[in-house]
């Protein structure tokens, strides 16, 4: 079955089509500024060029979008990077335009789901992913799924609260996991704690050189990612947990080994699932959105 993948970011649209799990072609275009209804077309333009470089059309589309999403109504009720997309009806414009059916997930959930399938998590009959990078998001896989949850609002692991009364999140509350270790909390830190701004990569440079604030202000972060997944581990128990993201990613070994230490301490007693780096890097997006549309054309959705 070929299917195409789209991967919708604020800066960039990446299409793939996709026959199983082989890549045909993989286009990327510019995220249009203005926003609205300019997206639905460099979307159904990205389509279009990918198709025609892999040289055959696909029987659905995936799309993987930042949201909170309505997946009832084919609606993103608001994008946080994205301009005129507030209560937006993506898929029905989108269906319009391609003249094929299209299947909405979440873009954090995609991966979830690709990493479930086809990377760091496949075998496995439950997975939670958890993705660490400027923000943080994730999702969870029962029986091959995306978990969604009754609304729509479920994985949205970057949001649970672990410090009552701490630093707000761009969410509008106060001490999610979100605003305590990802990317923009770790530059917020280190530009307090040097007196000038520190973006990540500066702040890995300063802790390889031993500087002690920045060991500080790393491993802090680390820890508080190893209680968070303990926390959801015992809310899913998951098959195996996978982290990704490009501050995990790029991390030095001693965060690691710290998230590790602190998850498994606050699972004593428990049975650990596996935890594993995630292996699709940036490609989980574009493999997720086209495994939703594969799956729900083989499931009847489409």
């Amino acid at each position: 079955m070929t299917v195409v993948g789209l991967d919708l970011g604020g800066t960039k649209i990446a299409a793939g089509v996709f026959d199983g799990e082989r890549l045909l072609s993989r286009v990327v275009l510019p995220t249009p500024e203005e926003g609205g209804l300019a997206v639905v077309q460099a979307l159904a333009e990205a389509t279009a060029k990918a198709e025609a470089e892999a040289g055959v059309k696909g029987v659905a589309i995936g799309l993987g979008t930042p949201g909170p999403l309505d997946f009832q109504e084919g609606v993103i009720r608001f994008t946080p990077n994205i301009r005129g997309l507030v209560n937006f009806p993506i898929r029905r414009l989108l269906e319009e335009a391609t003249k094929r059916p299209v299947y909405l997930e979440n873009d954090a959930n995609a991966a979830a789901l690709a990493e479930h399938h086809l990377g760091a998590a496949k075998g496995e009959t439950s997975s939670l992913f958890l993705t660490v990078s400027t923000g943080i998001g994730g999702g969870v896989v029962l029986g091959g799924r995306v978990l969604r949850g009754e609304r729509g609002q479920g994985g949205e692991l970057g949001h649970i609260t672990l410090l009552p009364g701490g630093p707000v999140c761009g969410c509008g509350l106060e001490g999610c996991l979100e605003a305590l270790a990802a990317g923009r909390a770790l530059e917020r830190e280190a530009s307090y704690a040097y007196h000038r701004k520190v973006d990540t990569k500066e702040l890995f440079q300063l802790f390889q050189e031993g500087e002690a604030k920045a060991e500080r202000i790393l491993l802090q972060a680390a820890r508080y990612v190893g209680m968070g997944l303990a926390s959801l581990v015992k809310a899913f128990d998951p098959g195996a947990v996978v982290v990704g993201g490009g501050l995990a990613l790029n991390a030095p070994q001693a965060y690691w080994e710290a998230l590790e230490e602190v998850y498994r301490h606050y699972l004593s007693g428990w049975e650990i699932p596996p935890l594993r780096r995630a292996l699709l890097g940036g490609e989980a997006g574009l493999l997720g959105a086209a495994l939703t549309a594969y799956l729900e054309v083989r499931d009847g959705g489409g």
